[in-house]
């Protein structure tokens, strides 16, 4: 009898579980001093940046999340890098030509701190086109180190997450669900300009809520409720309920904008694709119709 091949060649790669001891409320009160060292500045596009506008930032944002996405990142991957990006900005004017290689080295970095198999420098300058060279991002890793004093240990939307998911009255399942949705609602936060300033425990909640409002789930005590959680989460988070309800409110718009610019891209392309079909169909195909 023929021994059976087995499709085993390729090799998963391991990922720790979470920590459940580390979710209490000393680490939580913690993590809350210390967000707010890692904020960058909300106004370096006015104050540090000459060259750099916000539409920019959207561009590479935009690009960074893909390529995070494609190579499969951790979650935290992408929000983290987008801060190391806003902090490098608020202290560093740097050209518009070298923004790609800035976003392209703070992925190289937060990948380091967050992945077991982190990007390689060969890879991200693939995903450039080849435009940079690997001595050039590793040029400006050190560089981003610098301007951060080595300090990347930031504290971000997704650190706070499970320590409200875990105090949440749902099912397991529900709960991975939820935080799927939530993730979604981080890194679109980390995306848009509008939320740089916000701090990591505000967009966490208000992604959380967002989350749980968008599920439609309820709860036999009511502490699903749009009401109840907003002002639960404030009470966790220490904040005043109606600025987290802003932040939600925010983040579901923005949800809504994303969406709507998504479909309007899929009809262009539709549109193009028939406009195409049509001039196909149009070509001359007899000689005699064809004026030289």
């Amino acid at each position: 009898m023929e021994p059976q091949l087995l499709c085993c060649e390729v090799e998963t790669i391991r990922r720790a579980h979470q920590d459940h001891n580390l979710l209490n409320d000393r680490v939580l009160l913690t993590m809350l001093r210390a967000e707010e060292n890692y904020l960058p500045a909300p106004n370096y596009f006015k104050c540090v940046q000459k060259e750099i506008l916000p539409g920019m930032r959207k561009v590479v944002a935009t690009w960074m999340l893909e390529v995070c996405e494609e190579q499969k990142c951790e979650e935290e991957v992408f929000p983290l890098a987008m801060n190391f990006l806003d902090r490098f900005l608020s202290v560093e004017a740097t050209r518009k030509s070298r923004l790609q290689l800035l976003g392209a080295a703070c992925m190289f970095l937060a990948s380091k701190m967050k992945e077991t198999v982190p990007l390689t420098a060969e890879k991200l300058c693939i995903y450039t086109d080849n435009s940079i060279q690997p001595g050039e991002l590793l040029h400006m890793e050190l560089l981003v180190l610098s301007k951060l004093k080595w300090d990347l240990a930031s504290v971000t939307p997704h650190d706070f997450m499970e320590h409200f998911l875990s105090k949440l009255n749902v099912h397991p399942s529900t709960r991975h669900i939820l935080r799927k949705h939530a993730q979604t609602f981080v890194a679109l936060c980390a995306t848009d300009v509008n939320f740089i300033a916000s701090p990591s425990s505000m967009v966490a909640a208000g992604s959380v809520a967002a989350a749980v409002q968008g599920l439609y789930l309820k709860s036999p005590d009511s502490s699903l409720s749009a009401h109840n959680l907003t002002h639960f989460l404030s009470q966790v988070i220490r904040s005043d309920p109606d600025c987290l309800r802003s932040c939600q409110e925010q983040i579901e718009a923005l949800l809504e904008s994303s969406l709507r610019q998504a479909q309007q891209y899929s009809v262009s392309t539709a549109t193009k694709h028939s406009e195409e079909e049509v001039d196909l169909s149009c070509t001359p195909t007899d000689v005699r119709d064809i004026n030289i």
